[in-house]
């Protein structure tokens, strides 16, 4: 039997981008919505078919429409040398066709129907969604329920994708410089961690992949018992339970192995690297070993939430410490970002990175840096400075909601990460309990030069004909993965 359980939750998790006129807005507005938010909290259904599927239902009736999003337990840190990037070639295969729909049926099928529909592949998981009216509901449980199970992996379909994806490497990677540092970066902070790999993937590791080593992949993790089906909008949960039943409930569950433990050795000192590219401006990397939401005991969670109070205090606006202190005070900076997240499903990284503003160069910028970090380890930050990030963090969650499409990718990512959708309902209390010593005890308990990796892009002359996809004006908030 399936079970049902009820559940609520208050808020959205993530980052999201504000546009910064409407940032003021927002911020005078939660103190008015915020009492309102905990008062109404909205309901979540949670069920499970008899085949493992779980299946997560929230109700959103401001406009005739539903996002259907299905998430995979599997993405790049799943995978292990020599087989780089294949859950992200398989995310391209699973539009080539099943035994019952042709290459392309399924987008354009979706499309008739006046929908939209797209997948994407991080470290931790892997994702498919729609969005239609929502009597066309149907069409996207059976395609996905479809392909979770029929698809085909042609080899003539695999061949011709796996050129797509090494074109889409070179596009977005190899012809960017930064986004090659950070490639690099990432390989040089983790030694044996499985973020040290790119979720596109190695290029000799995309090139010598087959069609079944793509098959083995998804028999592996493509099941209805490594899958969570999210499902946000103008609907009614039994009636979306109902459909799930016909759709997904014959689909046979799968043996899902343990994963083994992918635990980074520890790091004994500081690291640092240069990467000489052709590029337009210099670029600096800065990152921290630190804990995320699932990686800490439960007495010890509320570092976690510290450290994100600790990235809006250095990047969290044009008020922020980055901002105003490196880009319009000292004017050392171009452009300085911070970031953090702590629903990675492995301990990660705290970023900074930046640009050096004309006349300054990446040692005079590292070293401002610096001197940010050991500020936040000595002083307390102001309650005033607190209040401000908190309510802005407050603020930025309140104006996610407004997302169908968010909040499902909110709940889908909690629930596939492993820390489970429920803990949406504790972020905006558990960041208001964080005080001005949380925020210096985790700076400096972790951002320390033994848990540092440092990166710099030192440009080289960019040829007569050559590419460098780097801008003049580098915006911030730029951040690896």
């Amino acid at each position: 039997m399936e079970s049902l359980i009820l559940y609520e939750f208050h808020r959205d998790l993530g980052t999201v981008m504000i546009d910064p006129r409407k940032r003021a807005r927002w911020l005078w507005l939660t103190g008015l919505l915020l009492p309102l938010w905990a008062a109404a909290a909205t309901q979540v259904h949670e069920f499970r078919l008899e085949n493992g599927l779980k299946v997560l239902v929230k109700e959103d009736h401001r406009a005739p429409v539903v996002v259907t999003q299905v998430w995979y337990k599997v993405g790049s840190s799943y995978e292990h040398d020599g087989i780089t990037g294949i859950s992200h070639l398989l995310e391209h295969m699973m539009f080539k066709g099943t035994t019952r729909h042709g290459p392309g049926e399924f987008s354009r099928i979706i499309a008739e129907h006046g929908g939209r529909e797209n997948a994407f592949t991080g470290s931790d998981y892997t994702a498919y969604f729609e969005t239609l009216e929502k009597s066309r509901l149907p069409v996207a449980f059976e395609l996905e329920a479809d392909r979770m199970r029929n698809l085909l992996l042609d080899e003539k379909e695999f061949v011709k994708e796996k050129q797509v994806v090494l074109e889409e490497r070179r596009m977005r990677t190899d012809d960017r410089p930064r986004a090659k540092t950070r490639e690099h970066f990432m390989a040089t902070a983790f030694t044996n961690g499985p973020y040290r790999n790119p979720v596109i993937g190695w290029p000799a590791d995309i090139e010598a992949l087959t069609v079944e080593d793509l098959r083995r992949w998804y028999r592996r993790w493509y099941a209805p018992n490594n899958a969570t089906l999210v499902v946000v909008g103008d609907v009614e949960p039994r009636k979306v339970l109902q459909l799930a039943r016909r759709w997904f409930g014959p689909l046979q569950p799968s043996e899902i192995p343990p994963l083994k433990p992918r635990t980074e050795v520890e790091q004994l000192g500081e690291r640092r690297l240069q990467v000489k590219l052709p590029a337009k401006l210099p670029y600096l990397l800065m990152g921290y070993k630190v804990p995320v939401l699932a990686s800490l005991p439960e007495d010890r969670r509320w570092e976690a939430y510290a450290l994100t109070v600790l990235a809006g205090i250095l990047d969290g606006g044009e008020s922020a410490r980055l901002a105003s202190r490196l880009v319009r005070g000292s004017q050392i900076a171009a452009a300085a970002g911070a970031g953090y997240d702590l629903y990675d499903r492995l301990p990660s990284l705290f970023v900074f990175d930046a640009t050096p503003a004309q006349g300054h160069d990446l040692q005079e910028l590292e070293q401002a840096l610096r001197r940010e970090v050991e500020m936040l380890q000595k002083e307390r930050v102001s309650d005033e400075e607190l209040e401000r990030v908190k309510t802005q963090v407050t603020a930025e969650a309140v104006y996610q909601r407004d997302s169908m499409f968010y909040q499902a990718m909110q709940i889908g990512l909690l629930e596939t990460v492993g820390l489970g959708w429920r803990r949406l309902d504790e972020y905006v209390d558990r960041i208001r309990r964080v005080s001005a010593e949380q925020v210096r005890q985790v700076a400096r308990k972790y951002l320390i030069p033994e848990h540092l990796t440092v990166a710099h892009l030192l440009p080289l002359p960019i040829e007569e004909g050559q590419r460098s996809a780097v801008p003049e004006t580098v915006p911030g908030g730029d951040h690896v993965r």
